[in-house]
């Protein structure tokens, strides 16, 4: 009787700590993504309701191009690995540069909500596109990262597992947002974006190119997403054209919930997210994930209505 609740308790504890290393995959993703929309806002003041799409074509691009190296015959991972980040990358830095020229520059002179609506208006156009030349189905993709390890074993039989992809999700996130929060604050491009970010017509004045500035925001946040595009599809193996709506909309709560335009807090409130909804569906029911996520997002904005690491506005005068 002791030997069985013994092993009750450790398969509880070796089933919560799977959700864990679970939860914290899939908050990386979030994260990633969510850098990109709060690198916009921090320079613009604005959403990229685009993002969430763009990340979507990232991932469609990844499985275009894996494709096309597996007819070629090139069967080197790593390799077909590297040239699909550099190809997914580049390509989606031209959506977000197109995205920036089309939807935001027009009207950034304009009331607030302009840009906002166009924004929203790029993200159906994308949505139709792709559905258009990719069709409606999911597009699955086999395994091609494989291995891993076995960290726990519970006396049950339940074996606590982290794969290689998970570990490569989780590093890539950490690197990306260490190269960039070194990007924003100790480089002249960064220098750039926060001058343009505090008093755009002032920086403009003291020379600043603020038009260059804020595309190149854009490109930045767009190849971020192709990053995370291409995870994603590595982690889950299938995606379709509506997977970018639902995406966006979950890394827009981690930057929001974390502090918008700080970096740090991107990735702090996507690993938030990740874990309500990992242990959210391992212990209540899966369809009410998104009601609790979003529930807590609501509790923490009524004590912290700038986030975690948010910061207050200062009025100009």
């Amino acid at each position: 009787m002791v030997t069985t609740e013994r092993s009750r308790k450790d398969e509880t504890l070796a089933y919560a700590l799977q959700q864990l290393i679970n939860g914290l995959t899939l908050g990386m993703i979030y994260g990633l993504i969510a850098i990109g929309y709060t690198m916009v806002y921090g320079i613009i003041g604005m959403i990229n309701f685009a993002h969430g799409d763009v990340f979507m074509v990232g991932a469609f691009l990844s499985l275009i191009a894996l494709a096309g190296l597996a007819g070629l015959g090139l069967t080197a991972v790593p390799i077909a690995l590297a040239l699909t980040l550099v190809f997914a990358a580049a390509i989606a830095a031209l959506y977000g540069w197109t995205i920036e020229r089309v939807a935001y520059r027009p009207l950034r002179g304009s009331f607030r909500l302009a840009p906002l609506i166009s924004a929203i208006g790029m993200s159906i156009t994308l949505e139709n596109y792709v559905q258009l030349a990719q069709g409606a189905r999911v597009k699955p993709l086999p395994p091609i990262v494989h291995g891993g390890f076995t960290l726990y074993e519970g006396a049950g039989g339940f074996a606590v597992q982290l794969s290689v992809m998970q570990i490569v999700i989780m590093i890539t996130t950490l690197l990306c947002l260490a190269i960039f929060t070194y990007l924003v604050t100790r480089t002249p491009l960064g220098r750039s974006m926060r001058a343009t970010e505090q008093d755009r017509k002032m920086a403009a004045l003291l020379g600043i190119d603020t038009d260059r500035t804020i595309s190149l925001t854009f490109v930045i946040g767009a190849a971020l997403a192709a990053v995370a595009g291409l995870l994603f599809l590595l982690y889950y193996g299938a995606i379709d054209f509506f997977v970018g709506f639902i995406a966006g909309v979950k890394a827009f709560t981690a930057a929001v919930l974390g502090g918008i335009g700080s970096l740090p807090g991107a990735v702090l409130g996507g690993l938030l997210i990740g874990l309500i909804e990992t242990f959210w569906s391992a212990y209540f029911s899966v369809q009410y994930k998104d009601v609790a996520a979003f529930s807590i997002l609501a509790i923490t904005l009524i004590f912290l209505p700038t986030g975690l690491f948010g910061r207050h506005d200062v009025e100009k005068v």
